[in-house]
């Protein structure tokens, strides 16, 4: 056998030559992943235990929903309103730069009336009637709590675990280890939205529903608004279907002849991608058209349900979704970020989320659905219970950012269903009962996928990362079914 010149023996060849089977192996191990009913990378033995969820929909609702108006009236706010926030709440803690120099931090109880619920008692402020017809069915967090007080990490720490970008989503992760059950739909969706208005200027990073050093097929497939779900669904204008088959064909030869040369696992991932997309072109069309939805399944949705791109349409398209397959969806809605307009614009979100929401989860209900799929809905943080601006200006006041208590809600998937866990103390700052913390949320979804959060982990750069981090995490067993 010749020996290769040592001046041609350069580090690519030497990689591809010698190290061949260890790098092939997580690339073969990414084609099986993609097919329906095998498990995904990470490893034998996943799931750990039998998962009460089968599926996740995670209705992100970006820029802080404000839980003191919506679930958490406090009678010490109402009965001490105008009055400044004792310094023995505020207690020197960070604050935005917004209310940061602000002199005076009045007290601002719920602006909108509201009234408890249901046989579980559960406080919900008027603005939301529909989630108030479905509060037996939820599963209310009140003690909710993080570090982060902007909005790019804050959402980067509930999605991703970590407060920088760069780490796998929670839907990447969920995917990566259990696999797909589909093989005609991506495994991870996500979809966006905003207020109607306009008037929310959050933007939405495609880290946040990112794969990280996770192989890239894990990321989630944004569907967008207008025009194809996907871009470059349609075939260009006179190529007909089996053209298309047989340029991917030959595409995928070349890849093949790349990847057995340098045997680097994102061809392999690419050439799964590609096959996706082709198959895509056939489901998705199904997928999007609504004709065959009742009239009566388009009415929880509300009236908004037909305009593509809109909340209520990506929340039927997400139960759409996750009847074909789909694990993971996630929906991001803007809107929620009300510094200087609550008194106007806090109506108009909930009136754009609320019906759309509860529709899901009665729609999900109906279906047997609800049962092994989770339902998510919150924030990346709260907002204050003292005002940001003027308290006198009933149009022109609002609420900043807060982290340190505030409510999600979750439905089904394993969750007890009428439940309230935490609470927070007296002014709705801080948590008084049973905090749990961003990581144990996250622990708590993992739990109920049927994966272990402390053994579920991948190397990377010679450190075994997990999606909870190093600092501790548990599971919220109280709230489990």
């Amino acid at each position: 056998m010749n020996a290769t010149p040592l001046d041609h023996f350069h580090r690519r060849r030497f990689l591809g030559a010698t190290a061949g089977l260890t790098l092939g192996l997580p690339a073969i191990g990414s084609l099986l992943a993609g097919e329906p009913g095998r498990g995904g990378e990470a490893g034998a033995g996943l799931p750990h235990f039998p998962p009460k969820a089968k599926r996740v929909i995670y209705l992100m609702q970006s820029g802080g929903p404000s839980h003191v108006d919506l679930f958490d009236d406090k009678e010490t706010l109402r009965e001490r309103r105008g009055e400044e926030l004792p310094e023995s709440v505020l207690q020197g803690l960070r604050q935005t730069t917004m209310t940061a120099g602000q002199s005076s931090k009045p007290c601002l109880p719920a602006a909108f009336g509201g009234r408890r619920r249901g046989e579980s008692g559960m406080w919900v402020g008027d603005l939301l009637p529909h989630t108030a017809e479905i509060v037996d069915d939820l599963c209310f967090i009140r003690s909710l709590h993080g570090e982060q007080i902007n909005h790019a990490p804050a959402v980067t720490q509930m999605l991703t675990g970590h407060n920088q970008p760069g780490r796998p989503s929670l839907g990447a992760w969920l995917t990566y280890g259990l696999g797909s059950t589909t093989d005609e739909l991506p495994s991870f969706v996500v979809m966006t939205s905003k207020d109607r208005e306009n008037t929310c200027g959050q933007l939405f990073y495609d880290y946040y529903w990112g794969a990280g050093f996770l192989p890239g097929k894990y990321q989630g497939v944004p569907f967008r608004g207008a025009g194809d779900p996907v871009l470059y669904l349609s075939n260009p204008a006179g190529v007909a279907r089996e053209d298309r088959r047989a340029t991917l064909d030959r595409l995928a030869a070349l890849n093949q002849l790349a990847h057995d040369r340098y045997h680097d696992p994102a061809i392999e991932t690419r050439i799964a991608q590609y096959e996706m997309a082709f198959k895509m072109q056939a489901s998705v069309p199904d997928l999007v058209d609504f004709a065959d939805e009742p009239q009566s399944v388009l009415d929880l949705y509300g009236p908004d349900v037909q305009r593509k791109g809109s909340y209520a349409h990506n929340c039927l398209m997400a139960r759409r979704l996750i009847e074909r397959g789909t694990q993971y969806v996630q929906l991001m809605h803007a809107g929620w970020d009300q510094h200087g307009n609550l008194p106007t614009q806090l109506p108009n979100q909930c009136r754009d989320t609320d019906q759309p929401s509860a529709g899901l989860v009665k729609d999900l209900k109906l279906r047997g659905l609800l049962e092994d799929t989770l339902v998510i809905w919150g924030g990346e943080f709260g907002r204050t219970p003292y005002v940001q601006g003027d308290i006198t200006n009933k149009n022109a006041h609002g609420r900043d950012h807060h982290p340190r208590a505030f409510t999600i809600w979750m439905a089904g998937g394993g969750v007890k269903p009428g439940a309230i866990y935490g609470r927070s103390d007296e002014f709705a700052f801080h948590v008084a009962e049973n905090p749990v913390h961003v990581r144990d949320l996250q622990a708590t979804v993992l739990h109920l996928c049927g994966i272990d959060h402390e053994r579920f982990t991948h190397r990377h750069q010679g450190l075994d990362f997990k999606l909870t981090g190093v600092e501790p995490a548990r599971v919220v067993r109280e709230i489990l079914a």
